[in-house]
């Protein structure tokens, strides 16, 4: 749960702005949608090394 100080006279504005910042900072929405489904081990290390592929070839250093 996320816990946000509001200090004496601010603006609900700029509470709120630093809810969505911390909302941000702490990956809530990232970890929901990892817990959505489970992958095993075997497939999430394959996707890495399919994107780490994928990067390098944008950067033009892939070489095979």
């Amino acid at each position: 749960m996320i816990i946000v100080n509001v200090k004496e006279g601010e603006n609900i504005e700029r509470a709120l702005k630093r809810y969505k910042q911390k909302h941000r900072r702490i990956g809530v929405m990232k970890e929901l949608r990892n817990r959505k489904h489970f992958a095993k081990p075997s497939v999430e290390r394959r996707s890495e090394i399919l994107k780490a592929r994928y990067k390098l070839k944008k950067m033009g250093a892939f070489a095979q």
